[in-house]
């Protein structure tokens, strides 16, 4: 897949803040797809092998007055140029940011009927921003309608946990995927299987379940309570064994809180505590 950046190919290297608040606001998100996969069905899960993302050699981040998470304390629109090397940006000066590109986007067609921004995660994927979704991992999703309908776009460069002033580094990627349906299997939302860790930077291998919410704190709980019922079904804990393997175990993050009005919570299990089995 050719992926533009998340301004769908308006911002470019040389563009200015007067450029950047001329943008055409409703290409934002532009995404490549949908693809459809023969044979998929609502009720199947739809696995995502990530081979590779490569971003294409320069990015932006931008503050956007009214948007990110201090809003009311950064309010003046600015725009910043990435240079970027194969694994680290030195473009901010003072800074050596290391490289691990991803899509901020990617998901199947949602169960409803109609039309819809892309701006909104859910349990369909689609917007979460969750960075561990990087060259290696796989990530798993409900199929929701017939061919699933699967899209990406909105790659970063980089980003941490949170993405707070609404952008990672924003770039174009040339993304690698492998599909795989798994029939008729329960899933209620994303899940992730993360790549093998190769930086002090990135977390350790992991399961890492994913839930959206208007309120940060229910999605915290529903993440917990998925996390809990996948060591239920999967490794057949006891429920309270579970709950307990949680509180000593589990990595409880936010993924973003820009993506108003849903706030994304990831909570990621280690591998190393767990016997290696495959999910499906």
């Amino acid at each position: 897949m050719s992926c533009v950046d998340a301004s769908g190919a308006q911002v470019k290297p040389g563009s200015n803040v007067e450029d950047f608040l001329a943008i055409d606001r409703g290409r934002i998100h532009a995404l490549t797809g949908p693809i459809s996969i023969d044979g998929a069905e609502p009720g199947d899960v739809l696995e995502i092998h990530v081979l590779q993302v490569e971003h294409q050699g320069w990015g932006w981040s931008s503050v956007i007055p009214g948007m990110g998470f201090l809003k009311d304390q950064f309010r003046e629109p600015f725009l910043f140029h990435w240079a970027l090397d194969r694994e680290i940006s030195r473009s901010l000066e003072g800074a050596v940011v290391p490289l691990r590109p991803f899509c901020g986007v990617m998901g199947v067609a949602p169960a409803e009927d109609g039309e819809f921004r892309t701006r909104p995660p859910g349990p369909f994927g689609g917007n979460m921003d969750v960075r561990e979704l990087c060259t290696g991992a796989t990530l798993y999703l409900p199929v929701l309608n017939p061919g699933a309908l699967f899209s990406a776009g909105d790659a970063h460069a980089a980003q941490g946990d949170g993405e707070v002033c609404i952008n990672g580094i924003e770039c174009p990627a040339d993304v690698s995927l492998r599909f795989r349906v798994h029939r008729q299997q329960p899933l209620s939302g994303p899940l992730i299987e993360s790549a093998e860790s190769r930086s002090p930077d990135a977390p350790a291998d992991a399961w890492i379940v994913v839930e959206s919410d208007t309120d940060a704190l229910q999605a915290a709980r529903s993440a917990t309570l998925r996390m809990i019922e996948l060591l239920i079904a999967r490794w057949s804990f006891a429920p309270v064994h579970a709950y307990l393997l949680c509180s000593v175990a589990m990595k409880l993050r936010i993924s973003q809180v820009v993506n108003e009005p849903m706030i994304t919570v990831s909570a990621a299990m280690p591998k190393c505590v767990l016997p290696s089995r495959k999910m499906f």
